[in-house]
């Protein structure tokens, strides 16, 4: 069994100053003597932030990668090691699933098999299902105002229409010139397979599923 510690700070001022991980490391130092454990590597996070998830960093993935059933891992603060409580849970259910023990000394201790470990996860578990409420939001805003500018949002782009420059849907002159042959055959009362036909003799490659939304939908729609 071996015991790390983790100690992170997110600029590089901290890091060269050292204030701030040299109070991480005498946390953690004191914590694991007072445990009875030593020790044996600390892994230092140097001017990394913590949006950055734990496997992202340099540190954090040497650590993961180290890591051995029965290992004990000791770091001073949640936000240390964690700032999504999506990565956080994430982390913790493999910690837990490889027999290793996560200490996170602001909230009492082993965080990964004892009493704390179950009321941490509840909380954890609360506040991400709160993350990923947000980010759905905050998506879905994006994608409207993404729309409403017609911006392509990826997929196949829409017949009628090319991607232009600034990544906006801008239309096709040839292909547009196609939709107004559709929409007045249409209006004739062509059939759509007869109108499809028309279409591909000229060169235009749509299915029949394609054609019947040009012949239903608002003239500017895909814009």
């Amino acid at each position: 069994m071996a015991t790390y510690g983790y100690s992170r700070v997110s600029t590089q001022r901290q890091s060269d100053e050292g204030e701030s991980l040299d109070v991480q490391e005498r946390q953690i130092t004191g914590y694991a003597l007072m445990q009875g454990l030593t020790v044996d590597r600390m892994f230092i996070e140097r001017g990394v932030s913590g949006s950055t998830p734990l496997s992202d960093r340099p540190q954090g993935a040497a650590l993961l990668a180290m890591l051995k059933p029965g290992d004990v891992v000791l770091t001073a603060r949640l936000d240390r090691m964690f700032r999504s409580a999506l990565n956080a849970l994430d982390v913790l259910a493999t910690l837990k699933a490889r027999h290793v023990s996560l200490h996170m000394l602001d909230l009492g201790g082993d965080v990964t098999g004892n009493g704390i470990s179950k009321l941490v996860f509840t909380i954890l578990s609360a506040v991400a299902e709160a993350e990923r409420d947000r980010i759905r939001e905050r998506v879905s805003q994006v994608k409207a105002d993404q729309r409403t500018r017609g911006r392509y949002l990826g997929g196949k782009v829409p017949f009628g229409f090319r991607v232009g420059d600034d990544g906006g849907l801008v239309p096709c002159p040839t292909q547009q010139a196609a939709i107004q042959t559709v929409r007045r055959l249409h209006a004739d009362s062509v059939p759509l397979r007869a109108i499809l036909a028309t279409l591909q003799a000229e060169g235009h490659r749509l299915s029949l599923g394609v054609l019947h939304r040009l012949v239903h939908e608002p003239a500017d729609a895909g814009r």
